[in-house]
């Protein structure tokens, strides 16, 4: 099996990359049967992107700090645990925003799509799920589009749900809502169009992060999953990825 290995700049992900290069060699990403990542769920998140083109399976272990989306670091036996992993698919949201000054700006993400007042002003947003108006006025911190995948991190801290890591639906979450206060969010098909419409744009700035890129400044955007998009994650037995979403429902 032939590996490529990819870390984060933190020092603990830098030794364990010299360590696993002269433990078991490297080829170069285009040659390789499986891509490792070295970090925390950060790095993974940007592991990801960069696989869009080659979908090539990605195997993490946890050099960070969280590392929800990263198995176990061990050095002993790499080969032997690839051989045994057991694959996840994970579907990306696209979001496509306009931003005040016409520009159209493309990005996707694997945990969430996120809306963020840019001033003291609370964001005012009008919410459209399949083209048809499902929210006049949302006065908010924030919002945001959640997968399953996603779900147990920023959504699950904002008091959003946790989904199953194979259900067919998304998580759509207000970020300390203000009016109306007592709405909790919406399950949505994992078909579903969300559309943000942002009011008062130019007076109350919003932004819009796809995990952690940054669009500044939109008028609007809208959200789906890309499911022809879909990567493939890989995780030592007992501990893939709907295991780890169970038992973090457990948690107190």
């Amino acid at each position: 099996m032939k590996l490529a290995f990819t870390s984060s700049a933190r020092p603990e992900a830098q030794d364990a990359l010299r360590r696993l290069r002269h433990t078991y060699g490297e080829v170069g990403e285009a040659e390789a049967d499986v891509i490792v990542a070295l970090g925390g769920d950060g790095h993974m998140l940007d592991t990801l992107r960069r696989r869009l083109k080659d979908k090539k399976p990605v195997y993490g272990m946890n050099r960070g700090t969280v590392g929800f989306l990263m198995n176990d670091y061990d050095e002993e036996n790499l080969a032997d645990r690839l051989s045994k992993a057991e694959p996840v698919k994970i579907r990306p949201l696209v979001a496509k925003a306009e931003t005040l000054d016409g520009k159209a700006v493309i990005e996707r993400a694997f945990n969430e799509v996120s809306l963020w007042r840019q001033s003291a002003q609370s964001a005012r947003l009008r919410i459209l799920v399949d083209g048809a108006e499902r929210m006049e006025e949302l006065l908010c911190d924030g919002v945001m589009v959640a997968t399953p995948a996603g779900s147990t991190a920023y959504n699950f801290s904002a008091y959003g749900p946790i989904l199953p890591i194979h259900s067919k639906l998304l998580a759509l979450t207000p970020i300390s809502p203000f009016r109306p206060r007592r709405w909790r969010g919406a399950l949505l098909p994992q078909t579903a169009v969300v559309r943000f419409e942002v009011l008062e744009a130019e007076r109350r700035p919003v932004s819009c992060s796809a995990d952690n890129m940054e669009i500044r400044d939109i008028a609007a955007v809208v959200i789906r999953e890309e499911p022809a998009s879909a990567l493939t994650l890989l995780f030592d037995p007992g501990h893939a990825l709907d295991e780890r979403v169970l038992r973090e429902q457990f948690n107190v």
